[in-house]
């Protein structure tokens, strides 16, 4: 069944991009109507972390979001298999591209917005670095290679997996690597320090603060943002007298930079993760 999706995957990179994009819509309805506890967690996270809107507000910001999943993951097709030239004329790269000139080591703060991957494909065919970054294996081998065959389409670039000691990712950053970063997540409470998100105390890995600190490197936040045309992708300044002498305050700062990104265009952000599953001892589930 998945080499079949895959196929269609494939065949759907030829498709101009409003049919994927209305491919994508109708997953992302099907996904809200049928999927009813994925559809919770959404609604769940959405209560909590804009507690001011009314139901009605959050509801239409929960049917968004799965909206922009169902086209991000059909957009997928062309990205990993259209063209190259159909692919760099839908991704557009903004801001401080000049943050990746020359050979500094360097962090790409990458939040998970639905157009994560298009954010690092964009950055990949145009700003000639080696990139890294870390890849949970999937569990369906087809799956696995399709996905991480795509990743590695465009530029020099080469994946971790969670696996990897700290030690190569330090090395490979200060050989002068761009590690494209994403630890917004709740990963467990395995290395995870509790800070707020949203006014939620959430397991938060400090890994940014980590890794700037060993590996002696600056951080650049990176947004994508889903458009009718393809996607935008914004890099901005990098952060200014980071890492601080306290992890736990540095990461706390993360999460509040991340909280603005999100009001900006909160249906893009993927609330359909568990962000808040681990709880501070006493705690119970929120889900």
């Amino acid at each position: 069944m998945s080499r079949i999706a895959i196929l269609l995957m494939r065949c759907s990179a030829v498709l101009p991009l409003r049919a994927v994009r209305a491919l994508g819509w109708l997953l992302g309805m099907l996904l809200y109507a049928l999927v009813r506890s994925r559809r919770h967690v959404v609604d769940t996270n959405l209560r909590l972390c804009f507690a001011h809107l009314s139901d009605d507000e959050r509801r239409r910001m929960a049917l968004r979001t799965f909206v922009a999943f169902g086209q991000s993951w059909m957009d997928r097709g062309w990205l990993w298999h259209a063209a190259p030239a159909v692919v760099e004329r839908r991704l557009v790269l903004t801001g401080a591209i000049d943050e990746l000139a020359g050979d500094a080591p360097t962090i790409l703060f990458a939040p998970h917005f639905y157009g994560l991957d298009a954010a690092a494909t964009a950055i990949a065919i145009r700003v000639p670095r080696r990139y890294t970054s870390i890849y949970a294996q999937q569990a369906d081998t087809a799956v696995d290679d399709w996905i991480k065959a795509g990743r590695l389409r465009f530029g020099d670039c080469r994946v971790f997996s969670r696996t990897t000691g700290l030690k190569e990712i330090v090395a490979s950053l200060r050989a002068g690597d761009v590690f494209y970063l994403l630890p917004d997540m709740d990963f467990g409470p395995d290395d995870s320090v509790f800070v707020p998100f949203f006014g939620i105390q959430a397991a938060t890995l400090p890994s940014v603060a980590r890794f700037a600190r060993l590996g002696r490197a600056k951080v650049v936040t990176v947004l994508s943002r889903i458009t009718p045309q393809g996607y935008t992708v914004e890099l901005l300044p990098a952060w200014q007298g980071f890492p601080g002498e306290d992890p736990v305050a540095d990461t706390a700062l993360m999460n509040r930079r991340l909280e603005g990104f999100i009001e900006a265009m909160p249906e893009q952000y993927y609330w359909v993760h568990k962000r808040f599953k681990t709880r501070p001892p006493g705690e119970p589930s929120v889900y």
